[in-house]
């Protein structure tokens, strides 16, 4: 068995970036570990019992691997029939990849489930319920993914996940509406949480990754991938060392794995697949679920040929770009830039009564002067087309005040706009003074738009955000959870940042 290398330049930030996806959190994902003793790290996970008679199939060192994360609320000992679950994705770790690919498998598609006699309809997290992650390991081998082979299983109890973000010290979240329900009132869970930028803990966001009260299982999958992503990208290597101790009895204490993820040689094949990985961007490729007639039961399907591709492109390992080469930035890569006219249309007044409604901020108020087609700004009334289980005062907009991690407050806003009010899909424009948060650490690449140098960010080869910096603060245009308004659209509307009053 190979150990990890202390030699190779930039192993050991390698090592830990890549045990971001074992010791996997976010109701099942985003991974926190440090250089540490294997067998303390056997130790901490057998502190609950492997999974008995994993359908897993162990690989050869350095091969490449499929991890099944799940994310329920099973503790370990009891039976499977009480236990629920939101979350299953497929990660995929493969050495000649430059990205780490994750694909998010629906609760809520329709599959059938086996039964004495023969079987039934239901959705595939009822597949978990009724016989655990074995169960569900076959149905997706046999309904969804024939050639799938799982690797390894982590399956990680709700309890962990908030215990974990706080742990990490909680995560900046680009929270894209007013998320409220109250339990009282209805079968989903309480939730209370306002749009915009912040850090969310524990319970919060958990419930804002488990949320569907108002849109769909789709947009809760984005949700959720779009928070591994911050997750990862917020936890510094330091932190991920000084406290490997702590996370790994917290991760130990709830989660379940496959025997071999119990054993000093199956962790260290997994963590040396992981230290030799060509990269360890998160590229997420999106099910292909399509919504079903409701008959009565409401169910997500998708055609075998479309989740074939889905599974080939989870397979298939993503290739280098060349240094500073970007095919979003460099257009059709002919060496033109192919142009095409946005989907936007002019709504000054709209930005304006946005800014009034907001009043004094703190910083200057910026609003798009053009807004993507077919969509709205949000208002705090029953009048406005956008959902409210409550009267929202203070909402939609938003001004508040976020503390960095040194707890120093900056002044904030949020305008919310609405764009799919069926799948529940909302955008947002923010404005803060706090110049450098985390979601902007990092830009894809710039681009200067009638004189306003842009700032685009992508993930999963779509426009998540575009940014730009004025000497008193930085504002931005983030795109649905989805990320549906197109790369035009979004620099679009961030060109045409305009100042109120």
């Amino acid at each position: 068995m190979t150990l990890i290398p202390t030699t190779k330049r930039g192993s050991l930030g390698r090592f830990t970036l890549g045990a971001v996806i074992v010791v996997l959190f976010t109701a099942a994902t985003t991974a926190v570990a440090g250089l540490m003793e294997f067998k303390n790290i056997a130790a901490d996970l057998s502190r609950t019992p492997a999974l008995k008679r994993a359908q897993v199939s162990i690989a050869s060192p350095g091969s490449p691997q499929t991890i099944l994360v799940i994310g329920s609320d099973h503790r370990a000992g009891t039976p499977w029939n009480t236990s629920n679950t939101d979350t299953m994705m497929l990660i995929r770790l493969n050495p000649s990849s430059s990205t780490i690919n994750v694909l998010s498998v629906p609760r809520d598609l329709r599959v059938q489930i086996p039964a004495k006699g023969g079987s039934f309809t239901s959705r595939i997290n009822a597949a978990y319920s009724i016989g655990g992650p074995n169960l569900l390991i076959r149905i997706m081998r046999q309904q969804v993914f024939p050639g799938l082979t799982v690797n390894h299983i982590v399956d990680i109890n709700f309890g962990g996940f908030r215990a974990l973000v706080n742990a990490i010290g909680c995560v900046y979240s680009d929270v894209d509406h007013r998320y409220y329900n109250n339990t009282a009132l209805t079968d989903y869970s309480s939730v209370n949480i306002q749009p915009g930028y912040q850090k969310l803990c524990g319970s919060k966001a958990l419930a804002f990754v488990r949320f569907r009260h108002t849109d769909s299982d789709l947009v809760r999958t984005a949700r959720q991938q779009d928070f591994i992503r911050w997750a990862k990208d917020q936890y510094p290597q330091s932190s991920l060392i000084s406290n490997r101790d702590r996370l790994l009895r917290i991760f130990g204490s709830y989660t379940q794995t496959d025997h071999d993820l119990h054993t000093v040689d199956g962790l260290i094949n997994l963590f040396n697949l992981i230290v030799f990985m060509d990269g360890h961007t998160i590229k997420q490729i999106r099910f292909p679920a399509q919504f079903l007639p409701c008959n009565p039961a409401c169910y997500l399907g998708a055609t075998a040929a479309a989740e074939r591709r889905a599974f080939r492109q989870l397979m298939t390992p993503t290739q280098s770009h060349p240094s500073g080469s970007s095919p979003a930035a460099h257009g059709s890569g002919h060496g033109r830039h192919v142009r095409s006219r946005p989907d936007v249309f002019p709504d000054p007044s709209g930005g304006e009564r946005q800014a009034a409604a907001l009043g004094k901020v703190g910083l200057p108020v910026y609003y798009p002067r053009v807004i993507a087609s077919s969509s709205s700004y949000c208002y705090q009334d029953y009048n406005s087309n956008c959902y409210l289980e409550v009267p929202s005062p203070g909402s939609y907009p938003r001004k508040y005040t976020i503390a960095d991690r040194l707890g120093h407050n900056y002044r904030a806003y949020r305008m919310t706009l609405l764009s799919n009010p069926l799948l529940g899909q909302y955008y947002g424009i923010q404005g803060m003074q706090w110049q450098n948060p985390p979601l902007l650490a990092s830009p894809s690449f710039t681009r200067t738009v009638d004189g306003k140098k842009l700032q685009v960010f992508t993930g999963g080869g779509k426009v998540t955000q575009v940014a730009w910096q004025t000497p008193r603060g930085v504002y931005w245009v983030s795109n649905t959870l989805t990320n549906s308004l197109s790369a035009q659209q979004m620099i679009a509307i961030a060109a045409s940042f305009t100042r109120a009053g």
